[in-house]
């Protein structure tokens, strides 16, 4: 039974230790579909090797806005295509603004031969643009996402938040010297007799 109660207890350790990570992770989460919500900044997952190697597959890119007329020649920025809907995160390689007040600009990654084909036109004030960048973190999120992972790591935690409501069997000890039900405690001084105390 001990070595039971042990385990139970570990389990509980490592429920809360889960709980505890869990909170910190919804905690993020929330604060990150704010931020996203807001339009502070946007995560995105890099796809494609076309940015390599600064930016290489499967980083997590965090972009903020910036002034469009503060984007200069060589900065990377994450436009919208339009024929795909997808963001597309290159370099400039041209940025003019118009007459209307938007801002054509032409992009051309890294690890490509040739620029994009088509020109982006920003109508806003801002555009996104990478402040941080983490390697691999991209990568690593999809998989957490894909079901094929997330659906036995969701029943894992369940699992252990279940088993850290099992209560051990309370291992309760008399005191040296008291008496179990029943049962006669010698005096100290009474020669030749020993104690009895109530032992499971």
């Amino acid at each position: 039974m001990r070595g039971t109660g042990v385990a139970v207890r570990v389990v509980r350790t490592a429920a809360d230790l889960l709980v505890w990570v869990l909170a910190v992770l919804g905690v993020v989460t929330l604060g990150v579909w704010g931020a996203t919500t807001l339009g502070l900044m946007k995560p995105l997952v890099v796809i494609s090797g076309s940015m390599e190697p600064q930016i290489m597959t499967g980083d997590l890119l965090i972009d903020t806005p910036v002034a469009m007329e503060d984007v200069e020649v060589g900065d990377v920025l994450s436009l919208r295509d339009d024929v795909t809907d997808r963001l597309v995160t290159h370099r400039v390689i041209e940025v003019t603004e118009q007459a209307d007040g938007s801002w054509h600009v032409r992009m051309q990654g890294d690890a490509n031969d040739s620029p994009d084909g088509a020109v982006y036109v920003v109508t806003d004030d801002t555009a996104l643009a990478p402040r941080w960048q983490l390697a691999g973190a991209g990568a690593a999120l999809m998989r957490l996402t894909d079901p094929a992972t997330a659906v036995p790591l969701l029943v894992a935690v369940a699992a252990i938040l279940a088993l850290s409501l099992v209560r051990p069997e309370a291992d309760v000890r008399p005191d040296a010297g008291q008496a179990g039900p029943g049962r006669r405690t010698a005096p100290e001084d009474a020669p030749g007799e020993m104690a009895v105390t109530s032992r499971r």
